[in-house]
């Protein structure tokens, strides 16, 4: 695109020893560009589909004995958890398989939980 504006500024603005200088410069510029946007290219890998999530932290929302649920960026996914989890735990996800996660509980300090909301129903209202 460089090399185009160079090409139409040396023709029609710039008297005609320095068009060419307007052409050379547009074309090192646009070369410099290409270089420039191979390399941001490169660094920042799109990550996308299911195997992006690999690593990623989870919250059960179905007890994991070893089949249960998790929430991962807000959808359910069926998960196995080999060493168990209970609702509210975080765990981490480390393989996939066909829709399945198999998930491990996060170490920390006390096994992390997060507060699940509470379900919606008539009984669990306070009625005073």
């Amino acid at each position: 695109m460089i090399f185009v504006l160079a090409l139409l500024i040396a023709l029609f603005f710039v008297p005609s020893p320095w068009s060419f200088i307007v052409i050379l410069a547009g074309a090192v510029a646009e070369v410099g560009e290409v270089i420039w946007g191979r390399r941001l290219a490169q660094r920042w890998r799109p990550r996308t589909g299911a195997e992006a999530m690999i690593g990623e932290t989870a919250q059960v929302v179905t007890e994991c004995r070893p089949r249960g649920q998790v929430r991962v960026r807000g959808e359910l996914w069926e998960a196995v958890a080999d060493d168990g989890a209970d609702p509210g735990d975080t765990v981490r996800i480390q393989a996939i398989e066909g829709l399945t996660l198999i998930v491990a509980r996060v170490s920390g300090e006390g096994g992390q939980r997060a507060e699940l909301p509470p379900e919606s129903s008539s009984s669990a209202r306070d009625t005073s």
